[in-house]
């Protein structure tokens, strides 16, 4: 199957200043990728979307390269059969280009189901059935964080995440405090992502104090790359860890999970290779019994659809971080909804075509 690629660059601009504790994000660079079979002009959409400061491949020269990538490309004759599409599209694409392998698997297996943004059986397009996902809290001051609680909770969610690490630590646990005074572990699931932003001598007392709030999870408590550390904190904590950032980059799934023993992983396909690569760290982790759930990196809807689409694959229970489509001014329509606590895929809305 020869085909041929348009790489389209579309600046996203977030509806408020979006504080992590690696700084403040007003826009979003993302590139989509549009697959043509030469042979039948069939069409299929990706999205490569490296985030800044913490993909392998956000780097100046990422466009120019992706596009060089492309155009030899289209010299390729790629497998229609979805299991060796995925292997030669691994052999292909160099593995500090995560965020491109996702797009090309996207792409074209997009393309091969018709075009119509489906990429393999799943109950969350086939079915509709709708995925439980988290509400996101934001970092910024004091007040920004309560209004955007105060709105979450209004709107359904059973089961927050909050952001912490970039303003005192003495007012996140005073707006965690906020919410559990009002609702209990049994009527409400607190996440906390710390985006690695605790030293190694203060994360211990730090996750202590957390627990007291009956907090369900926090995910990378300290910075990637310290393996004997986290190995040390996730002996020893008080609440369940979940590996974020330390998946980046790693080959050897099966040598982090053994080290340090952690009791989740999250999954970012944008970050760690796409639809192959997410599924061998879920088997990897189900061998250990090591909990998992997936959340999206920030990518337009294409990207989002993509994400929503391989969680389902695996009928999730626990809530997946799913509501970023709702951050900018200028996404994508499409049939992603999200009400109550959940995103859905509602057919009879279309979806715009990406320019």
């Amino acid at each position: 199957m020869i085909l041929k690629f348009q790489l389209v660059p579309r600046t996203l601009n977030f509806r408020f200043d979006a504080g992590t504790s690696r700084g403040v994000l007003k826009t979003r660079n993302i590139w989509w990728i549009k697959a043509v079979n030469s042979k039948d002009s069939r069409i299929g959409w990706g999205e490569a979307a490296p985030l800044v400061r913490l993909s392998v491949d956000d780097r100046p020269d990422f466009e120019a390269k992706v596009q060089d990538f492309l155009n030899e490309f289209s010299t390729y004759d790629f497998p229609e059969e979805k299991e060796s599409l995925l292997d030669f599209i691994k052999d292909i694409v160099p593995s500090d280009f995560p965020s491109l392998r996702f797009g090309l698997e996207m792409a074209i297996m997009d393309l091969l189901q018709e075009g119509e943004k489906r990429f393999f059986p799943n109950n969350f397009y086939d079915g509709q059935k709708p995925i439980p996902i988290n509400g996101l809290i934001w970092m910024g001051d004091r007040e920004f964080m309560r209004e955007q609680i105060d709105a979450k909770i209004s709107q359904g969610f059973t089961c927050i995440k909050m952001k912490i690490g970039a303003i005192d630590f003495e007012q996140e646990l005073e707006l965690l405090r906020y919410i559990r005074e009002r609702f209990s572990e049994d009527e409400l699931t607190l996440r906390v992502d710390a985006n690695g932003a605790f030293s190694t001598m203060e994360a211990l007392s730090k996750l202590e104090r957390l627990a007291e709030l009956g907090i369900h999870s926090i995910e990378q408590p300290i910075a990637a790359g310290q393996w004997a550390e986290m190995s040390k904190l996730c002996a020893k904590t008080p609440l369940p860890i979940a590996l974020d950032e330390e998946l980046i980059g790693i080959r050897d799934k099966g040598l982090l999970l053994d080290h340090i023993k952690p009791q989740h992983i999250i999954l970012k396909p944008t970050l760690i290779g796409g639809f192959l690569e997410s599924e061998e760290w879920i088997e990897e982790a189900e061998k250990r019994v090591i909990g998992w759930w997936m959340t999206s990196a920030l990518e337009s809807n294409i990207g989002l659809n993509a994400i929503a689409q391989l969680a389902s694959k695996f009928n999730p229970t626990v809530p997946q971080g799913l509501g970023t489509g709702q951050l900018y001014h200028n996404n994508l329509n499409s049939p992603l909804v999200i009400s109550a606590g959940h995103i859905r895929y509602q057919k009879d809305l279309s979806w715009e075509e990406p320019r």
